[in-house]
This record gives structure tokens, C-alpha cells and sequence, in this order.
């Protein structure tokens, strides 16, 4: 039995841009920040059904649950679930998907457009707060770089399987 690769040994700065995104990513998912933008927003939505809202906002389409699973990077039954939810709350609805009669997709309804605006600016508010010691080229120079990156994590990840930690994929 041969034992598993260990990728190479991250640099210093791999180190700390990891730790730095861990920390923004705690702080932005926790129970109390959501708890804080339900009360600030008067959106009454549980933390799970916030990135789904989010995008099928982004998507600017109905959506399969499938596909929703699959971009969320969760499994389907848990999709459906909070599009249950979602429905019976008047946030989303159900529309017949146009390539299969059989088959239904997911629409933001106008109340769950108007929630996602809600979350969304009670979120830039509190990141303007944060971030107010910042000069707008600080902003500008943060923002690019930020979207660089996640352009980056989303092209590798397309590119890189399963469990390969980096490598690229086996050639077929």
C-alpha cells in the first residue's frame, strides 16, 4: 500500500493569505453575524437559505435545484429543502423549466429580490464600517485583487480533481 503525496510546503505568504481568508471566512459566516443581518435587514431567513438567495439573485435566472446543489457545493436534498422553505416564506418560486417538461426551476420572486437587496446592503454597510480607515485607491486595489483571486480559486478548481491537492488532473 503506498501512502498518500503530501503536496511541497506552502510558502510564508501562502501561510498567512490562508490563515487571513480562514479568519474573514469565520467571521463573515457565523451564527451571530447572520443574527445581526436577519436583525438589521428584517429578513427572517436561516444561514443556509442566505446562499441561495444569493445566487440565484447572481444567476439573474431560474435555476435547477440540481444546478443550485452543484454551484453551492452541497447535496441536493438539502436544496430542496431550503427551497421548501423558501417557497412557503414567498422568497422563491417554482417555474416550469422550458427544456423539460417534467423538470421545474428555481425563481427569486420579488420579495426574495427585495431580501437579497436587503442582506446585501446591511452587509456593505457593515464592511464600509470596517473598512472606513481605508483610501478609495486602498478599496479599488483591494477589490481588483480580491476578484483576481477568487478568479484564480475558480479556474483551478475546474482544472484540478478530486482529492489531488493541486495536481493537475491524470491525462485521459
Amino acid at each position: 500500500m503506498t501512502s498518500p503525496q503530501r503536496p511541497a510546503p506552502a510558502t510564508d505568504e501562502i501561510m498567512e493569505i490562508e490563515r487571513a481568508l480562514t479568519r474573514v471566512a469565520h467571521l463573515l459566516t457565523r451564527a451571530r453575524q447572520h443574527d445581526r443581518v436577519v436583525a438589521a435587514s428584517g429578513i427572517a431567513v436561516d444561514r443556509a437559505a442566505v446562499p441561495l438567495l444569493r445566487l440565484l439573485a447572481e444567476n439573474g435566472g431560474p435555476m435547477r435545484p440540481s444546478e443550485i446543489a452543484a454551484r453551492l457545493v452541497v447535496e441536493a436534498p438539502h436544496v430542496t429543502r431550503q427551497v421548501q422553505r423558501l417557497e412557503r416564506a414567498g422568497y422563491v418560486d417554482r417555474v416550469p423549466d422550458p427544456d423539460d417538461r417534467r423538470a421545474q426551476r428555481v425563481r427569486l420572486s420579488d420579495k426574495g429580490r427585495d431580501a437579497v437587496e436587503c442582506i446585501r446592503a446591511v452587509g456593505r454597510a457593515w464592511m464600509d464600517d470596517a473598512l472606513t480607515e481605508w483610501s478609495p485607491d486602498e478599496l479599488r486595489q483591494l477589490a481588483r485583487l480580491v476578484h483576481r483571486m477568487v478568479d484564480d480559486f475558480v479556474a483551478h478548481s475546474e482544472k484540478t480533481t478530486p482529492g489531488s491537492l493541486g495536481d493537475p488532473p491524470a491525462a485521459p
